[in-house]
């Protein structure tokens, strides 16, 4: 019988579940002790009384409206790691500090889990590792990568607990969007665990610019890493059906998210006339085509997209493919929702 292991956090969502407590009150401020990545020792943000539930629950971004005071000196900088404390000074866990941002913290690790896995306790590049090599293998067991698909989402931020990273897999390609401050600093360990990866031969940055901002982090400032020309249109394969993409195009060249969404259209098309709007790579229209449509129409111009006068039935709500994993104990990070129409 396979026997599945839960992340510790995940547990805390789950009622039929409880989690032994720690051997020591302060087994976190141990650790924190022990880690000789800083030995004067860390930050510690407390938090206001009352605030501390949620972010045990896992909700992994501490707003600076639930911060009440800071320890240390000198105070920390943007992506120092800090220790996180409820209102009396216990710690819960650690994460990366933020100086600026309305998300003044985002934890990496609760006590539990710092406790279980103390090899990655206060050691972002050790983290890093272990949280790629997971996500690795989610996908190895969704089949993903494979003969007919080869256009994936590797790393999916809070889904994967890495927050406010993306990364997407073409072929050899992996092209990282970023939207957080914590990234920029620990660019190097990111770049080595995917370069680490294999089947992947080049690495894409693509920076979210606006929301750093908010981070804090100028990227204009800064030097863009653009891919080379041979790879500014690349082919991949999703399903059987291959693409030419752009990783320099919207959001990191492809809606990958949308996989099973456009296979589900397939099984619809046989016989019909089809129209795709907004088609962007056009994932609709040729699934469409697949799976034997008469006639198929792929419109780019969202000012083409009126049905004026045509009934509208909804064929299926849906949300993102499985590659694409949201944390229970986090449902912000179900951004994606759609519907898929028929026009009559």
């Amino acid at each position: 019988m396979m026997q599945l292991k839960l992340q510790p956090r995940l547990i805390k969502s789950l009622p039929l579940f409880s989690l032994p407590s720690s051997t020591t009150a302060n087994a976190l401020q141990e650790l924190a002790a022990s880690s000789h990545s800083k030995p004067k020792g860390f930050a510690k943000v407390v938090l206001k009384k009352g605030k501390a539930q949620i972010f045990k629950d896992g909700s992994p971004m501490v707003y600076s409206g639930a911060v009440d005071r800071i320890i240390g000196r000198p105070p920390p900088q943007t992506g120092d790691i800090v220790v996180v404390a409820d209102g009396a000074e216990k710690p819960i866990g650690w994460g990366l500090y933020n100086s600026v941002s309305m998300f003044c913290v985002r934890l990496m690790q609760l006590e539990e889990e710092a406790v279980s896995d103390p090899s990655c306790a206060f050691n972002v590049e050790k983290l890093l590792e272990a949280r790629i090599d997971a996500a690795v293998e989610l996908r190895r067991r969704l089949g993903l990568p494979s003969a007919r698909t080869n256009a994936y989402r590797l790393v999916n931020s809070e889904g994967d607990r890495l927050s406010g990273l993306i990364v997407d897999v073409f072929g050899d390609l992996a092209v990282v969007a970023f939207s957080a401050a914590w990234i920029e600093k620990y660019k190097p360990e990111l770049e080595a665990c995917i370069g680490r990866i294999s089947g992947i031969n080049h690495v894409i940055w693509r920076p979210s610019a606006e929301i750093l901002k908010e981070e804090g982090i100028d990227v204009s400032v800064s030097k863009e890493e653009h891919p080379s020309t041979h790879l500014e249109r690349i082919k991949v394969m999703e399903n059987g059906i291959s693409y030419a993409i752009s990783p320099i195009g919207q959001k990191t060249g492809f809606y990958a998210d949308q996989r099973e969404n456009r296979h589900f259209i397939s099984t619809l098309s046989y016989g019909q006339k089809v129209l795709d709007i907004c088609c962007y790579s056009g994932g609709f229209a040729l699934n469409a085509a697949f799976g034997g449509a008469t006639e198929v129409t792929a419109v780019v111009s969202q000012g083409a997209a009126s049905a004026a006068g045509r009934k509208i039935q909804v064929l299926r709500h849906a949300g993102a493919a499985s590659d694409h994993p949201i944390d229970p104990s986090y449902p912000e990070g179900a951004y994606l929702s759609n519907v898929l129409l028929r026009v009559l």
